[in-house]
Protein backbone atom coordinates (compact mmCIF):
# COMPACT_ATOMS: atom_id res chain seq x y z
CA UNK A 1 0.00 0.00 0.00
CA UNK A 2 1.16 3.64 -0.59
CA UNK A 3 1.91 5.84 2.20
CA UNK A 4 2.66 9.35 1.64
CA UNK A 5 5.24 11.51 4.04
CA UNK A 6 3.37 15.33 3.34
CA UNK A 7 2.78 17.39 6.40
CA UNK A 8 -0.93 15.93 7.74
CA UNK A 9 -1.61 19.26 8.27
CA UNK A 10 -1.76 20.80 5.37
CA UNK A 11 -3.24 17.49 3.77
CA UNK A 12 -6.23 17.73 6.11
CA UNK A 13 -6.54 21.34 5.51
CA UNK A 14 -6.58 20.01 1.59
CA UNK A 15 -8.97 17.20 1.87
CA UNK A 16 -11.04 18.84 3.98
CA UNK A 17 -11.78 22.57 1.68
CA UNK A 18 -12.54 19.59 -1.35
CA UNK A 19 -14.22 16.58 -0.03
CA UNK A 20 -17.76 17.05 0.88
CA UNK A 21 -16.88 20.99 2.29
CA UNK A 22 -16.87 22.96 -0.90
CA UNK A 23 -18.59 26.71 0.05
CA UNK A 24 -21.65 27.09 -2.25
CA UNK A 25 -20.37 29.18 -5.57
CA UNK A 26 -21.21 33.43 -4.79
CA UNK A 27 -20.41 33.19 -8.56
CA UNK A 28 -24.67 32.81 -8.70
CA UNK A 29 -24.12 32.04 -12.22
CA UNK A 30 -25.59 28.72 -11.07
CA UNK A 31 -27.84 30.49 -8.46
CA UNK A 32 -29.45 33.38 -10.37
CA UNK A 33 -32.48 30.60 -10.84
CA UNK A 34 -31.58 27.46 -9.83
CA UNK A 35 -33.64 27.52 -6.91
CA UNK A 36 -35.93 25.00 -5.91
CA UNK A 37 -39.91 24.78 -7.12
CA UNK A 38 -42.41 21.99 -7.03
CA UNK A 39 -43.27 21.07 -10.76
CA UNK A 40 -46.89 20.86 -9.39
CA UNK A 41 -46.80 24.30 -8.41
CA UNK A 42 -45.62 25.51 -11.26
CA UNK A 43 -47.65 28.67 -12.71
CA UNK A 44 -49.85 28.28 -15.86
CA UNK A 45 -49.45 32.04 -16.42
CA UNK A 46 -46.24 34.08 -15.84
CA UNK A 47 -46.42 37.05 -13.45
CA UNK A 48 -45.97 40.66 -15.18
CA UNK A 49 -45.59 43.97 -13.28
CA UNK A 50 -45.30 47.51 -14.08
CA UNK A 51 -41.85 47.74 -14.13
CA UNK A 52 -38.48 46.34 -14.46
CA UNK A 53 -37.38 47.46 -11.26
CA UNK A 54 -40.94 46.02 -9.58
CA UNK A 55 -39.80 42.50 -11.57
CA UNK A 56 -36.46 42.83 -9.87
CA UNK A 57 -37.66 43.48 -6.49
CA UNK A 58 -40.08 40.85 -6.68
CA UNK A 59 -37.52 38.26 -7.42
CA UNK A 60 -35.20 39.13 -4.62
CA UNK A 61 -37.97 39.28 -1.96
CA UNK A 62 -39.15 35.80 -3.46
CA UNK A 63 -35.80 34.27 -3.51
CA UNK A 64 -34.46 36.09 -0.09
CA UNK A 65 -37.80 34.22 1.75
CA UNK A 66 -37.34 30.97 -0.59
CA UNK A 67 -41.32 31.57 -1.29
CA UNK A 68 -41.33 28.34 -4.14
CA UNK A 69 -44.63 29.26 -5.23
CA UNK A 70 -43.92 33.22 -6.02
CA UNK A 71 -40.38 31.86 -7.64
CA UNK A 72 -42.62 29.84 -10.22
CA UNK A 73 -44.74 32.24 -10.89
CA UNK A 74 -41.95 35.13 -11.52
CA UNK A 75 -40.65 32.65 -14.06
CA UNK A 76 -43.36 30.90 -15.80
CA UNK A 77 -43.68 27.30 -17.09
CA UNK A 78 -40.20 27.85 -18.95
CA UNK A 79 -38.46 28.07 -16.12
CA UNK A 80 -39.42 24.30 -14.14
CA UNK A 81 -36.77 22.28 -15.82
CA UNK A 82 -34.26 25.48 -14.78
CA UNK A 83 -35.85 25.69 -11.20
CA UNK A 84 -36.20 22.14 -10.30
CA UNK A 85 -33.10 20.01 -8.71
CA UNK A 86 -33.05 17.12 -6.92
CA UNK A 87 -30.53 18.75 -4.98
CA UNK A 88 -32.85 21.09 -1.99
CA UNK A 89 -30.16 22.24 0.26
CA UNK A 90 -28.24 23.90 -2.21
CA UNK A 91 -31.18 25.36 -4.10
CA UNK A 92 -31.85 27.13 -0.59
CA UNK A 93 -28.86 28.15 0.18
CA UNK A 94 -28.39 29.44 -3.58
CA UNK A 95 -31.60 31.56 -2.93
CA UNK A 96 -30.07 33.38 0.25
CA UNK A 97 -26.74 33.82 -1.63
CA UNK A 98 -28.55 35.92 -4.47
CA UNK A 99 -30.64 37.39 -2.16
CA UNK A 100 -27.96 38.74 -0.35
CA UNK A 101 -25.45 39.91 -2.98
CA UNK A 102 -29.07 41.65 -4.81
CA UNK A 103 -29.63 43.23 -1.44
CA UNK A 104 -25.98 44.37 -1.54
CA UNK A 105 -25.98 46.32 -4.89
CA UNK A 106 -29.26 46.30 -7.18
CA UNK A 107 -28.62 47.61 -10.88
CA UNK A 108 -31.77 47.21 -13.44
CA UNK A 109 -30.36 49.14 -16.59
CA UNK A 110 -32.65 49.01 -19.83
CA UNK A 111 -30.57 47.93 -23.23
CA UNK A 112 -29.63 51.31 -25.10
CA UNK A 113 -30.39 49.36 -28.37
CA UNK A 114 -34.18 48.46 -27.21
CA UNK A 115 -36.00 49.99 -24.57
CA UNK A 116 -38.34 47.18 -23.88
CA UNK A 117 -35.50 44.87 -23.15
CA UNK A 118 -33.96 45.42 -19.17
CA UNK A 119 -31.03 43.46 -17.76
CA UNK A 120 -30.65 43.02 -13.56
CA UNK A 121 -27.14 42.99 -12.27
CA UNK A 122 -26.65 42.45 -8.53
CA UNK A 123 -23.61 42.52 -5.97
CA UNK A 124 -20.26 44.29 -5.55
CA UNK A 125 -19.32 42.90 -9.27
CA UNK A 126 -22.51 43.71 -10.99
CA UNK A 127 -23.56 40.50 -12.33
CA UNK A 128 -25.75 39.99 -14.82
CA UNK A 129 -28.76 37.97 -14.33
CA UNK A 130 -29.06 35.79 -17.96
CA UNK A 131 -32.64 36.11 -17.83
CA UNK A 132 -33.55 39.34 -19.50
CA UNK A 133 -36.86 41.53 -18.14
CA UNK A 134 -39.17 42.61 -21.47
CA UNK A 135 -41.95 44.53 -21.95
CA UNK A 136 -44.87 42.86 -23.68
CA UNK A 137 -48.53 44.55 -23.92
CA UNK A 138 -47.44 47.13 -21.72
CA UNK A 139 -46.00 44.94 -18.45
CA UNK A 140 -42.83 43.67 -18.23
CA UNK A 141 -42.07 39.99 -17.30
CA UNK A 142 -38.60 37.68 -16.85
CA UNK A 143 -38.18 36.20 -20.31
CA UNK A 144 -37.01 33.00 -19.45
CA UNK A 145 -36.68 30.93 -22.23
CA UNK A 146 -34.32 33.23 -23.35
CA UNK A 147 -31.77 32.63 -20.76
CA UNK A 148 -32.04 28.86 -20.16
CA UNK A 149 -29.65 27.49 -22.01
CA UNK A 150 -27.10 29.53 -20.68
CA UNK A 151 -28.56 29.09 -16.82
CA UNK A 152 -28.26 25.70 -17.98
CA UNK A 153 -24.51 25.87 -19.02
CA UNK A 154 -23.82 27.68 -15.71
CA UNK A 155 -25.22 25.48 -13.12
CA UNK A 156 -23.59 22.06 -14.92
CA UNK A 157 -20.09 23.84 -15.53
CA UNK A 158 -20.09 25.01 -11.65
CA UNK A 159 -21.38 21.40 -10.32
CA UNK A 160 -18.89 19.50 -12.60
CA UNK A 161 -16.09 21.79 -11.47
CA UNK A 162 -17.36 21.26 -7.49
CA UNK A 163 -16.90 17.84 -8.61
CA UNK A 164 -13.58 16.97 -9.80
CA UNK A 165 -12.43 19.15 -6.92
CA UNK A 166 -14.26 16.55 -5.04
CA UNK A 167 -12.37 13.47 -6.39
CA UNK A 168 -9.13 15.41 -6.23
CA UNK A 169 -9.62 15.82 -2.29
CA UNK A 170 -10.87 12.42 -1.72
CA UNK A 171 -7.80 11.04 -3.34
CA UNK A 172 -5.78 13.24 -0.18
CA UNK A 173 -7.98 12.46 2.27
CA UNK A 174 -7.40 9.10 1.24
CA UNK A 175 -3.64 8.87 2.03
CA UNK A 176 -4.54 11.25 5.11
CA UNK A 177 -6.83 8.70 6.41
CA UNK A 178 -4.09 5.39 5.74
CA UNK A 179 -1.13 7.35 7.43
CA UNK A 180 -2.60 6.22 11.29
CA UNK A 181 -4.34 2.89 11.91
CA UNK A 182 -7.83 3.14 13.22
CA UNK A 183 -10.15 1.38 15.20
CA UNK A 184 -7.76 -1.28 17.02
CA UNK A 185 -6.69 -2.16 13.05
CA UNK A 186 -3.61 -4.09 13.30
CA UNK A 187 -2.34 -2.24 9.42
CA UNK A 188 -2.87 0.74 7.75
CA UNK A 189 -5.52 1.01 5.35
CA UNK A 190 -7.75 2.89 2.80
CA UNK A 191 -11.35 4.18 4.67
CA UNK A 192 -14.14 2.58 2.63
CA UNK A 193 -16.67 5.10 3.67
CA UNK A 194 -16.94 8.62 3.68
CA UNK A 195 -19.25 9.18 6.54
CA UNK A 196 -18.21 6.60 9.26
CA UNK A 197 -20.22 4.30 11.15
CA UNK A 198 -21.46 5.72 14.31
CA UNK A 199 -18.49 5.01 16.99
CA UNK A 200 -15.86 3.75 14.71
CA UNK A 201 -13.48 5.59 12.42
CA UNK A 202 -14.21 3.65 9.24
CA UNK A 203 -14.56 6.90 7.07
CA UNK A 204 -13.13 9.57 6.42
CA UNK A 205 -15.04 11.75 8.80
CA UNK A 206 -16.02 10.72 12.30
CA UNK A 207 -17.95 12.42 15.31
CA UNK A 208 -15.90 12.53 18.02
CA UNK A 209 -17.18 12.85 21.68
CA UNK A 210 -17.82 16.41 21.86
CA UNK A 211 -19.95 15.92 18.98
CA UNK A 212 -17.44 17.70 16.48
CA UNK A 213 -16.51 16.23 13.22
CA UNK A 214 -12.93 15.06 12.95
CA UNK A 215 -10.74 12.89 10.24
CA UNK A 216 -9.17 14.03 7.17
CA UNK A 217 -12.76 15.77 6.03
CA UNK A 218 -14.20 16.24 9.47
CA UNK A 219 -14.05 19.80 8.27
CA UNK A 220 -15.72 19.75 5.45
CA UNK A 221 -18.33 17.22 5.93
CA UNK A 222 -19.49 19.49 9.26
CA UNK A 223 -19.96 22.42 6.86
CA UNK A 224 -21.35 20.24 4.55
CA UNK A 225 -24.32 18.98 7.27
CA UNK A 226 -24.42 22.32 8.83
CA UNK A 227 -25.87 22.83 5.64
CA UNK A 228 -28.22 20.33 5.79
CA UNK A 229 -27.25 17.54 4.21
CA UNK A 230 -27.68 14.86 6.95
CA UNK A 231 -29.51 12.41 4.30
CA UNK A 232 -26.73 10.44 3.25
CA UNK A 233 -28.54 9.78 0.03
CA UNK A 234 -28.68 13.42 -0.86
CA UNK A 235 -27.04 14.60 -3.93
CA UNK A 236 -24.04 17.23 -2.91
CA UNK A 237 -23.54 19.87 -5.27
CA UNK A 238 -25.83 18.26 -8.17
CA UNK A 239 -23.72 15.49 -8.01
CA UNK A 240 -23.67 11.54 -6.32
CA UNK A 241 -20.82 9.68 -4.91
CA UNK A 242 -19.58 6.23 -4.39
CA UNK A 243 -16.78 4.57 -2.96
CA UNK A 244 -15.29 1.75 -5.08
CA UNK A 245 -13.50 -1.01 -3.73
CA UNK A 246 -11.85 -2.86 -6.96
CA UNK A 247 -10.63 -1.99 -10.06
CA UNK A 248 -11.55 -3.52 -13.87
CA UNK A 249 -8.94 -4.62 -17.01
CA UNK A 250 -8.47 -1.06 -18.30
CA UNK A 251 -7.46 0.43 -15.18
CA UNK A 252 -3.22 0.53 -14.55
CA UNK A 253 -2.12 -2.72 -13.14
CA UNK A 254 -5.18 -4.55 -14.28
CA UNK A 255 -8.32 -6.14 -12.78
CA UNK A 256 -7.57 -6.27 -8.85
CA UNK A 257 -9.61 -5.89 -5.81
CA UNK A 258 -8.79 -3.27 -3.22
CA UNK A 259 -9.71 -5.13 -0.12
CA UNK A 260 -7.88 -7.83 1.27
CA UNK A 261 -9.18 -9.68 4.57
CA UNK A 262 -11.69 -6.63 5.39
CA UNK A 263 -9.03 -4.46 4.81
CA UNK A 264 -8.38 -1.95 1.61
CA UNK A 265 -5.09 -2.13 1.18
CA UNK A 266 -4.88 -2.55 -2.44
CA UNK A 267 -6.02 0.82 -3.36
CA UNK A 268 -8.86 3.04 -3.73
CA UNK A 269 -11.60 4.70 -6.16
CA UNK A 270 -14.33 7.00 -6.20
CA UNK A 271 -17.22 7.54 -8.78
CA UNK A 272 -19.38 11.08 -9.44
CA UNK A 273 -22.89 10.95 -10.74
CA UNK A 274 -24.74 13.96 -11.83
CA UNK A 275 -28.19 13.73 -9.73
CA UNK A 276 -30.02 14.94 -12.92
CA UNK A 277 -28.46 14.48 -16.01
CA UNK A 278 -28.25 17.87 -18.60
CA UNK A 279 -30.15 19.42 -15.27
CA UNK A 280 -27.31 19.25 -12.37
CA UNK A 281 -24.23 17.94 -14.77
CA UNK A 282 -23.45 15.69 -17.53
CA UNK A 283 -20.09 14.71 -17.10
CA UNK A 284 -19.90 11.18 -14.79
CA UNK A 285 -16.41 11.35 -13.01
CA UNK A 286 -13.95 8.67 -11.66
CA UNK A 287 -10.58 8.51 -9.79
CA UNK A 288 -8.26 6.36 -8.77
CA UNK A 289 -5.08 6.57 -6.10
CA UNK A 290 -3.36 7.88 -8.88
CA UNK A 291 -5.16 11.26 -8.63
CA UNK A 292 -6.19 11.53 -12.73
CA UNK A 293 -9.54 12.52 -12.70
CA UNK A 294 -11.55 10.77 -15.60
CA UNK A 295 -14.70 12.21 -17.14
CA UNK A 296 -16.97 10.55 -19.65
CA UNK A 297 -20.77 11.02 -20.81
CA UNK A 298 -22.97 8.26 -19.94
CA UNK A 299 -26.12 9.66 -21.79
CA UNK A 300 -29.35 9.58 -20.46
CA UNK A 301 -29.00 6.31 -18.92
CA UNK A 302 -26.05 8.10 -16.34
CA UNK A 303 -27.56 7.28 -13.27
CA UNK A 304 -28.48 3.35 -13.85
CA UNK A 305 -24.84 3.16 -15.02
CA UNK A 306 -23.42 4.78 -11.90
CA UNK A 307 -25.25 2.28 -9.38
CA UNK A 308 -24.20 -0.29 -11.70
CA UNK A 309 -20.75 0.79 -11.39
CA UNK A 310 -18.40 -1.57 -8.49
CA UNK A 311 -14.84 -1.00 -10.28
CA UNK A 312 -12.84 1.44 -11.45
CA UNK A 313 -12.56 0.90 -14.91
CA UNK A 314 -11.60 4.01 -17.18
CA UNK A 315 -11.24 2.58 -20.82
CA UNK A 316 -10.53 4.68 -23.98
CA UNK A 317 -13.59 5.88 -23.78
CA UNK A 318 -13.12 8.06 -20.79
CA UNK A 319 -10.70 11.25 -21.48
CA UNK A 320 -8.37 12.49 -18.22
CA UNK A 321 -9.48 16.04 -16.64
CA UNK A 322 -7.23 16.69 -13.83
CA UNK A 323 -4.55 15.19 -11.69
CA UNK A 324 -1.13 14.45 -12.28
CA UNK A 325 -0.19 14.75 -15.67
Amino acid sequence: MNTRTDNNARSRHCAGAAVLGLSLSVALGVAGVALAADTSAAASQQRTFKTPEAAAEALIAAAESFDVPALTAIFGPDGVNLVVTEDEVSDRNTAAGFAAQARTKTLVARDPENKKVAVLSIGADEWPLPIPIVKKSGRWHFDTAAGREELLFRRIGSNELDAIQVCLGFVEAQYDYAYVKHDGSLVNQYAQRIISTPGLQDGLAWRAADGSWQGPVGEGVAQAIAEGYSDRAEPYHGYYFKVLKGQGPDAPMGEMDYVVNGAMIGGFALVAAPAQYRVTGVKTFMVSQDGVVYEKDLGETTLDQFRATERFNPDPSWDAVAGPP
